[in-house]
């Protein structure tokens, strides 16, 4: 067997020429026109494997799994180590994995269980906006402390006032390191490896970003400090408690992963994968909300109708509010966060129906194919509940919605981000009407992919409260 079919490659630069980095997206579509759901690229001299469309995908993520489990960057964070979940591999990466899934289980369960921290969370939210009096108000720093704090409630048993310089510190590192990350493509082993000297390609971008990584492994150290003399074995409250306690468990283990860098590494990805990614989420669902009011009408309606005014929402509610839901589902499957998904490679020589994967070799699962799949989603570029409704307007669930990838390296923030989408519009909505500075149909709502993650235009709007 060979590899998958594709464009001829120039010698040197492979097919990058082909390809609009700013919209890859595009050209992944087009190609898979030509070539079928499964094609190869060539990125300078290496070849890079795309699979577009839902079996493609899934087949390569479910069915293939185990195989297609290595993760495939290489460049910035590499260099800062291979430890922690979102970006390593291995029998560590599993490790580690199944630790983090399991402790966010048991916290989830736990005395103040995540659910009520992010009930408070919403809670500050509101009262954050009623200082603004109605006055036009730019949400983004609000709405990135917000993610970020229930992230620190869950590892560190504490939120932080929003004027806190500590946290607003943290807040900022997340941010800026986002954005680095986030230059095109910077990410893709081979992109880097044809760039050999990133340091000469991002002069400072480079610096800036170790600097701040060791700006953030301090915050977390001196956290994780307070921890140790405060631990007490029977009564774990936080992520770093039982991260702690595996360390006292495994200490005799010389290959143990569970080691001081692998917490801090780890309490890094949590952040990274679960602050960022639900901001720009409730920033595109606000945004999308000022452009179809008739919408947020809609959810209003269904607020008062099962929640009323006199108690927070909860997520029993959400089985009582399918529209509500299927909004929130709409919002995830419109942005289409992670157009190519992060990349991952192949463990071992794979045969993939009938072709040949190399070890090693790179693989790019089109998320927009699935989550923009005109047979599943008709009218899939227009923003419609409906697509997450039945014809008696129950909520419908899809196997298409896979806006956190799916399989082994499923995003770890699976189960929290929705809790956190529910709980915060639906606060949002039951204590304010949104109302746009524009007229709602001249707003923009195009997210501009500029690397791994969409980047969305700033606004404004006046949060005025219910009566």
């Amino acid at each position: 067997g060979q590899l998958p079919p594709g464009p001829v490659p120039f010698p040197i630069v492979g097919n990058m020429l082909q390809l609009d980095f700013k919209d890859i997206t595009k050209s992944f579509g087009s190609l898979a026109k030509s070539y079928g759901p499964v094609f190869t690229l060539y990125i300078g001299s290496e070849p890079v494997v795309v699979l577009y469309g839902y079996e493609a995908v899934k087949e390569a993520l479910i069915d293939h799994g185990e195989e297609f489990a290595a993760r495939g960057t290489e460049s910035l964070e590499l260099q800062l180590s291979s430890k922690g979940i979102v970006f390593s591999s291995g029998e560590k990466w599993k490790q580690m994995r199944r630790f983090s899934l399991t402790t966010l289980k048991n916290l989830g369960m736990g005395k103040r269980n995540i659910e009520e921290r992010v009930q408070e969370e919403a809670k500050f939210l509101v009262e954050e906006f009623k200082k603004a009096n109605g006055q036009p108000y730019d949400p983004r720093f609000i709405l990135e402390c917000a993610p970020c704090n229930v992230i620190c409630s869950v590892i560190f048993q504490k939120r932080f006032e929003y004027d806190d310089q500590k946290f607003l510190h943290l807040v900022e590192l997340l941010q800026e390191n986002n954005k680095i990350l986030n230059s095109p493509w910077i990410q893709v082993r081979p992109v880097y490896n044809f760039i050999p000297s990133l340091v000469h390609y991002l002069p400072g971008s480079h610096r800036k970003f170790l600097n701040n990584w060791k700006k953030l492994q301090t915050f977390i150290w001196e956290r994780v400090k307070k921890h140790q003399e405060t631990l007490d074995p029977n009564d774990p409250w936080d992520f770093i408690d039982y991260f702690l306690m595996k360390m006292e468990q495994e200490k005799q283990n010389q290959e143990t992963a569970f080691t001081m860098e692998n917490l801090a590494q780890t309490v890094s990805d949590l952040f990274i994968a679960g602050s960022e990614t639900t901001s720009i989420t409730l920033r595109y669902g606000l945004l999308l909300l000022l452009k179809h009011p008739e919408i947020a009408d809609k959810i209003r309606e269904e607020i008062d109708h099962v929640i009323g005014q006199n108690r927070s929402p909860c997520m029993k509610d959400r089985r009582s509010m399918p529209y509500t839901d299927a909004v929130v589902h709409e919002i995830q499957r419109h942005l289409d966060l992670i157009p190519s998904n992060l990349p991952h490679a192949a463990k071992q020589d794979t045969q993939f129906r009938q072709y040949a994967i190399p070890k090693g070799t790179i693989i790019f699962t089109s998320l927009t194919s699935v989550l923009y799949d005109e047979k599943v989603f008709p009218n899939a570029q227009q923003f419609d509940p409906g697509h997450f409704l039945d014809e008696s307007g129950n909520f419908k669930k899809s196997n298409y919605f896979m806006p956190f990838s799916i399989g082994k390296r499923v995003c770890v923030g699976e189960g929290l981000a929705p809790m956190e989408l529910f709980l915060v519009f639906t606060t949002i909505l039951q204590n304010f009407t949104l109302k746009p500075l524009i007229d709602p149909k001249d707003i923009n709502i195009t997210p501009i992919a500029t690397g791994f993650v969409c980047v969305l235009p700033p606004y404004e709007l006046c949060f005025l409260p219910s009566l």
